[in-house]
């Protein structure tokens, strides 16, 4: 099933299912208020959302349990999970790690192989897939960051990632804004990301991985994740070539030492492939392989009036999570 949040109901969103082709919607008030309340309680509620979905998919209806079925506006969508209680994302390819540390003359360590980066990311407020990015300054150096994220319910501490596997409810997109100009002195400190890191954008809707079918396996998503920047194609490497590490693996190493609340957000990092041909998910991945093939970097950073899109696409090229679609404003 397929599911989105309106902005309305307050912070938290008002739930809705939407239809397996992205054009009609019903609220699910009557059994959860917010998608929040639903992870909370998902061994009960998920089937009676499920038989919403299967209504509304199957039934050309105008109503369904006494609610109306409207049109699709995603501009009146806010992320799915307009807030989480956490929001940790990874660094699981590491052909992205790679040429990140070789284009300043670094070795990656033998660590990086075996144990994952992962970092505690804002997790306060997300960006609805329409909203805009509002930046400062665009001296910053304004990035987006492509990947793919899952959500949970609750996970205990300590799981191995074949427990934690059982614990991945919903999958999605995120576009996980970075400022890199900001982020070389806050490294420096020894202590991670926070004025570099701003708020993140999900996908208009997050989905359930048997919507996947045969592209969810291993604990992966098997398809391109694709890019446009002010129209034009920046990049589609397949998210499941080249992920060092699954996302029962990150699951299971961010439960290590704590539990995951229900709604956790567990994000893969920017997705790349070794086969450079594919193009990128973010502008610091792009002028890395610029500097490494020319000595230096050529594509700019993103400007205010930028755009962006990102987006997935089935086989048979229909959308999975609708189109984050962006523009780069002043804040």
């Amino acid at each position: 099933m397929k599911l989105g949040s309106l902005k309305e109901g307050g912070r938290d969103g008002t739930l809705v299912v939407v239809s397996r082709d992205l054009t009609r919607a019903v609220k699910a008030t009557g059994i959860a208020p917010t998608l929040q309340r639903a992870l909370e309680d998902w061994g009960n509620l998920a089937p009676r959302l499920n038989g919403l979905y299967e209504a509304l998919d199957l039934s050309p209806a105008e109503t369904i349990n006494g609610e109306p079925v409207f049109a699709v506006d995603f501009t009146q969508f806010a992320a799915p999970l307009p807030r989480a209680y956490e929001f940790v994302d990874g660094s699981a390819y590491l052909p992205h790690v790679e040429r990140v540390r070789r284009a300043r003359g670094a070795e990656v360590p033998a660590s990086f192989y075996t144990d994952p980066l992962m970092y505690q990311a804002v997790s306060a407020g997300f960006y609805g897939p329409r909203d805009p990015v509002r930046v400062p300054s665009e001296d910053f150096g304004i990035d987006l960051e492509a990947e793919v994220i899952v959500l949970t319910d609750d996970v205990p501490m300590a799981v191995t990632p074949a427990q934690a596997a059982a614990h991945i409810q919903l999958i999605g997109l995120v576009n996980d804004v970075s400022l890199r100009n900001l982020i070389p002195n806050e490294l420096a400190k020894g202590f991670g990301f926070l004025q570099s890191k701003p708020r993140s954008a999900l996908s208009p809707v997050l989905v359930t991985p048997d919507e996947l079918g045969a592209a969810w396996r291993d604990n992966k998503v098997h398809l391109p994740l694709l890019t446009h920047v002010n129209g034009q194609w920046f990049g589609a490497p397949e998210a499941g070539v080249d992920m060092q590490f699954d996302f029962a693996q990150l699951v299971a190493h961010a439960a290590m030492t704590r539990p995951l609340s229900a709604g956790t957000i567990v994000g893969s990092g920017t997705v790349a492939n070794q086969d450079t041909s594919l193009g990128a998910s973010c502008f610091a991945e792009k002028r890395t392989v610029e500097t490494l093939e020319t000595g230096k970097p050529i594509t700019p950073f993103m400007k205010f009036g930028d755009s962006v899109r990102i987006e997935m696409l089935d086989r048979e090229g229909a959308s999975v999570f609708g189109a984050i679609e962006q523009r780069i404003a002043a804040a």
